[in-house]
């Protein structure tokens, strides 16, 4: 009988709660929170105590035998650069996600919470594959700007899981193989992945490569730099509108793929344009993710949300299939991934790293 895991995956407005026997899923729920009561916060890490009443309310009805809950595993937030892997909750780690020493993003709850329920239950507390895993080699980090260093960000969470099945059914080991990884969701990471190192990556938020529905993606700099200077956004507006309100919602209003779609079928050539314009910007950041594994890896990998979209997948592999086989994974895969690296934790496959 393997143990339970317990993993806790916030969002903006909502909080995935599951429990897994082993790597099964046992339970699950989306726990939904008001948008205007979260708004009346901050810092995102004082909506701890509102959310953690949502949470018990699922827990309470869950059936849990909590002796049999082992590790409770939440999802990394922004943290500083990090070695790829699992990592205890420690208290310096919980003093930056308190304080939003490196962002103030929903996810600083996934540590939070996890130590909280941690604590509870008389069990170890994790974080596996945060944001910020960082992998770059320093001839990555150099920009052609002395003041600024290209960052890692990156959804390594989801890119990692499903690349590390792949590799499974090629009956390797992660570690062992390259591969071209594309999280194609809100934002879009193009990630090269070296024996399940990310070496290199865009920064899917506010950082380089394709646009998104949402997001700008890599702008042409001078037209940044008048938009700065132009006295019509403040730097929070501006950096709200190139990481919100930028991408297929800028251009067409509407940011929901299947929309999207919808309105290609119904013969709008505009939406045409722009569905194919971001499906060009992903293929060509996906070359260079190639380039820079030299073109020594096994496939490229297309999953996220968007990857539901064959539209866009086929798109994207008609400029890209003459580099590798392309493989489509459709969806997110987070938690299964949080649940996984628990149970690599206790299986005794993978030591918690120090933060």
């Amino acid at each position: 009988m393997d143990p339970w895991i317990l993993v806790i995956n916030p969002g903006s407005t909502s909080t995935k709660a599951a429990l897994f026997e082993g790597t099964q899923l046992v339970s699950d729920e989306v726990v939904r929170h008001s948008p205007d009561r979260l708004a009346e916060y901050d810092n995102v890490a004082d909506q701890f105590k509102y959310r953690m009443t949502a949470i018990d309310g699922w827990l309470n009805g869950a059936n849990l035998e909590a002796d049999r809950i082992r590790v409770v595993v939440g999802r990394g937030a922004p943290l500083k650069p990090l070695e790829g892997g699992s990592y205890g909750i420690s208290a310096q780690l919980l003093d930056d996600v308190l304080t939003a020493r490196y962002s103030n993003h929903a996810s600083n709850l996934g540590s939070i919470i996890a130590h909280h329920l941690g604590e509870r239950f008389g069990v170890p507390s994790m974080i596996a594959d945060p944001i910020t895993v960082d992998n770059f080699t320093d001839i990555a980090r150099i920009s052609g700007v002395p003041e600024i260093e290209r960052k890692c960000r990156v959804h390594a969470l989801n890119i990692k899981e499903v690349c590390r099945r792949q590799a499974a059914e090629m009956g390797k080991k992660l570690e062992d193989v390259n591969f071209v990884g594309v999280h194609m969701g809100g934002g879009v990471s193009v990630a090269a992945l070296q024996g399940g190192r990310v070496v290199d990556v865009n920064d899917a938020l506010l950082g380089m490569g394709p646009f998104s529905p949402d997001r700008a993606g890599a702008v042409p700099i001078g037209g940044l730099v008048e938009l700065c200077y132009s006295g019509t956004f403040t730097k929070k507006e501006l950096l709200t509108k190139l990481s919100r309100e930028s991408g297929l919602v800028a251009y067409l209003g509407q940011s929901d793929l299947r929309e999207v779609e919808r309105m290609i079928a119904a013969g709008d050539e505009r939406a045409l344009l722009h569905f194919n314009a971001m499906a060009y910007q992903i293929a060509k950041e996906i070359g260079t993710a190639a380039t820079v594994l030299a073109g020594d890896f096994e496939a490229i990998v297309l999953t996220g949300g968007m990857a539901n979209s064959q539209r866009l997948t086929d798109e994207i592999t008609r400029y890209v299939s003459f580099l590798k086989k392309v493989i489509v994974v459709p969806g997110e895969f987070e938690m299964e991934a949080l649940a996984a690296a628990g149970m690599r934790f206790l299986k005794g496959e993978e030591q918690l790293k120090e933060y």
